[in-house]
């Protein structure tokens, strides 16, 4: 018996991480970290979010994501972006698509580190004149 193929990419934001499988299927369903999508993720918005690229294109997969890091948001967007460069690979003319949309651009924008001496990245410790 002959095992579907499978396209793989990965998808950051942030600190988060996916490694996103897509495979051909008849029917749309997305697996995270061993969870289905609507356990892992607590709000539909963000399953939402992870959902776009296939909703766009009324494409049928089944995806399998592997995230760590971030948040529950960031990962969203993580396995967006995750998708969105694995259906390219399978089908090069949607990138035109998912491109508009901004679905295969990686957000670059991450938390700023904390500096010594100071109380966060920006904050300086309070001034007292006496």
């Amino acid at each position: 018996m002959a095992t579907a193929r499978y396209t793989e990419a990965v998808g950051r934001r942030k600190t988060a991480t996916a490694r996103v499988r897509i495979t051909p299927s008849k029917n749309t369903t997305m697996v995270v970290n061993g969870m289905d999508a609507k356990d892992y993720f607590p709000l539909n918005i963000m399953m939402k979010t992870a959902y776009e690229p296939l909703a766009l294109l009324g494409a049928t997969y089944t995806v399998t994501a592997k995230v760590s890091g971030g948040g529950k948001k960031a990962q969203a967007e993580s396995i967006r972006l995750g998708i969105s460069r694995a259906m390219t690979e399978i089908v090069p003319e949607q990138r035109k698509d998912l491109k508009v949309r901004g679905f295969l651009k990686r957000d670059p924008r991450s938390r700023e580190r904390k500096k010594f001496g100071l109380k966060g990245a920006r904050r300086a410790p309070q001034w007292s004149k006496r």
